[in-house]
C-alpha cells in the first residue's frame, strides 16, 4: 500500500510545493515508485513544476528522475470530484510506494479529504507570527499560547476522521521555513511557541529550508537542488547551493518514511 504524504497549510506561500517537489524527486532518485496529485487546481504549481521538468529533460542531454503525475478530476460537481479522488487513492495504493499530494492554501472539502487520507502530513511554516497565527493564538504581552487556531482545529478534525476509519495515527510534521541565520528575539520567541504547541497538540517540529533564491530560480527549469549541476545551466555548486542541497537531504531523513523491504539473506549453501 502506498504511503500517503500530504503537504498542507491553509496559508499560501509557505513553501508547500517547493518541499513536495524536492521530496518527490529525492524518493524517485532512490528508485522508489512515486506518484503525485496536485489538488491546487487553480494555481497548479506542482503540475507546472513537472511540466517544466519534462521540457528541460527533452532539450538537455541529462536524465532526470521524476515522479508520475496523476491528473485530478476536472468536474465541476463536488461529489464527482470527491469520488474520483477516492478512486485515485485506491488505484495509487497498488501502483506506488509513495503518493504525494499538494493541497491548496484553503479549507476545501477536497483538501480535507486529502488530509484525512495522509499517513504523513508535512506543514511548512514560515518563521513569522503572522503564519503561526493559523496554528495558535498568542498572548500579545507574554507570548504564551492561549489556544489552538483554525489550521490546528482543521488537522484535529482530520485526525478524528482517520480514527473513525480505523486507520493508523497521523504523523504530523511541521517544518520551519525561512528561519533567519542570525539570532533574534522573534526567532527565539517563535521557536519556543512552536516547541510548546508541538507538545500540546502533537506534531514533530523539524528544520525546513532557509531563505535561498536558488529554490525559486530552479522553477522555470523544473529542477531541484538534487539535480545540480546540469549541462547548459550556469548554476555553480557554491557553499550556499551545497547547504541548500543538504537541507533537502536532512528534510527527507527527518520525515522518517518507510524503507523498502529487503530480501532475507539465505544462509544455505
Amino acid at each position: 500500500m502506498a504511503h500517503v504524504i500530504v503537504f498542507g497549510n491553509e496559508k499560501g506561500g509557505s513553501g508547500k510545493t517547493t518541499a513536495a517537489v524536492h521530496v518527490a524527486v529525492a524518493l524517485a532518485r532512490e528508485g522508489r515508485r512515486v506518484g503525485i496529485i496536485d489538488l491546487d487546481v487553480r494555481q497548479k504549481s506542482f503540475s507546472r513544476y513537472l511540466e517544466n521538468r519534462t521540457a528541460w529533460q527533452a532539450r538537455s542531454s541529462g536524465d532526470l528522475f521524476s515522479p508520475e503525475l496523476i491528473e485530478p478530476s476536472n468536474s465541476n460537481n463536488l461529489k464527482d470530484v470527491l469520488e474520483a479522488f477516492s478512486q485515485q487513492l485506491d488505484e495509487a495504493a497498488q501502483r506506488f510506494e509513495f503518493l504525494l499530494i499538494d493541497t491548496p492554501g484553503a479549507d476545501t472539502p477536497l483538501s480535507r479529504a486529502a488530509h484525512a487520507a495522509a499517513d504523513t502530513l508535512v506543514t511548512p511554516l514560515n518563521d513569522s507570527f503572522v503564519d503561526f497565527d493559523l496554528f495558535a493564538r498568542i498572548d500579545p504581552t507574554t507570548f504564551e499560547i492561549k489556544g489552538p487556531s483554525v489550521y490546528s482545529d482543521f488537522v484535529w478534525d482530520c485526525r478524528k476522521r482517520r480514527l473513525m476509519a480505523k486507520k493508523p495515527a497521523l504523523d504530523w510534521i511541521v517544518m520551519r521555513n525561512r528561519v533567519a541565520a542570525t539570532e533574534a528575539r522573534n526567532k527565539k520567541r517563535l521557536a519556543d511557541a512552536v516547541s510548546t504547541l508541538a507538545q500540546r497538540i502533537g506534531f514533530r517540529a523539524i528544520k525546513g529550508f532557509g531563505e535561498r533564491v536558488i529554490f525559486r530560480e530552479l522553477f522555470p527549469m523544473g529542477l531541484t537542488m538534487l539535480d545540480l549541476p546540469q549541462p547548459g545551466l550556469s548554476v555553480s555548486l557554491s557553499m550556499s547551493t551545497l547547504a541548500a542541497r543538504q537541507e533537502v537531504r536532512e528534510l527527507v531523513h527527518a520525515l522518517g518514511l518507510p524503507q523498502p523491504a529487503r530480501q532475507p539473506v539465505s544462509l544455505a549453501g
